[in-house]
């Protein structure tokens, strides 16, 4: 039997170890940075005969069949970066890419989503997708719609939240801002789930944060954005910020929510549920 044998010093296992070692941490640290690379090289691949328009902070990549939007996305999408920047105290640390998919299958596709999904608009790992306003606005008054409808303040507040926060945030906070930033910015929200009288219904907050996209969405988003409001009413706005800045210190949202609002976690969950639980 042919074997081959070798010999493998007690040093050079440790050296071994400690390069792994050396190496998970530095992907740990820098895993948001990392992300956003290998997502910002598939985009790149897979528009790379989409044409490109650029705005003072915005990369634009679309299909010869937007040409005549381009400009209005461009406009929204500025509009969005000096508002919600605003808020924030914060601007992104660079450019952002938007793709304009022409329709709801090609953006569907992009993220290996089923082709029946419903999105206007997704972030992901610092870029924005959006589905072209021609699908689902008519040419009157499509500005003035898409800057109050439109996905680009919801979606560039999800990047300030990933940009504050280094990438540690759960979906429910992220969902929770980003309606409240689009509230107060536009004055659009989603309709409540319980706008005709029914008994309001809840999920426990780890339910959220684990399971978010199993649940039903209305609810989700509707809890999500009650708990933005809540904190934002009772504690002020910038406890929001306060909170997504102590994420990105590395703080858990439980740490966080204590030591911004000076209120053991469990107590404030409470509180919250029995604020919802009387809500219409």
């Amino acid at each position: 039997m042919l074997g081959i044998k070798t010999a493998v010093s007690a040093k050079s296992v440790v050296l071994m170890l400690v390069f792994i070692l050396i190496i998970t941490l530095l992907i740990n640290k820098n895993s948001q940075s990392l992300m956003r690379f290998m997502v910002g090289q598939e985009i790149n691949l897979k528009t790379a005969d989409f044409n490109q328009y650029q705005s003072e902070h915005y990369d634009i990549k679309y299909t010869p069949v937007d040409e005549p939007y381009v400009k209005l996305i461009a406009g929204s999408a500025e509009e969005a970066y000096d508002t919600v920047s605003a808020m924030f105290g914060l601007e992104p640390g660079s450019r952002t890419v938007i793709v304009v998919y022409p329709d709801s299958n090609s953006l569907s596709q992009s993220f290996g989503w089923d082709k029946d999904a419903n999105a206007m608009g997704v972030y992901w790992a610092g870029s924005i997708r959006i589905l072209s306003p021609r699908e689902w606005l008519g040419e009157q008054d499509m500005s003035l719609h898409f800057t109050r409808e439109g996905p680009m303040v919801h979606e560039f507040a999800h990047l300030m939240v990933d940009e504050m926060s280094r990438g540690n945030y759960n979906r429910w906070w992220t969902e929770g801002i980003a309606q409240y930033v689009e509230k107060k910015t536009t004055g659009f929200e989603f309709s409540s789930p319980f706008a005709g009288g029914e008994k309001v219904e809840y999920y426990q907050l780890k339910q959220l944060a684990k399971k978010f996209d199993e649940l039903d969405q209305s609810i989700a988003y509707w809890e999500s954005l009650q708990a933005a409001e809540y904190i934002a009413d009772r504690y002020g706005q910038d406890s929001l910020f306060n909170i997504t800045r102590q994420l990105g210190q590395g703080k858990s949202l439980e740490q966080a929510i204590e030591n911004t609002l000076a209120i053991p976690y469990t107590e404030w969950e409470e509180d919250f549920y029995r604020h919802i639980a009387n809500e219409v």
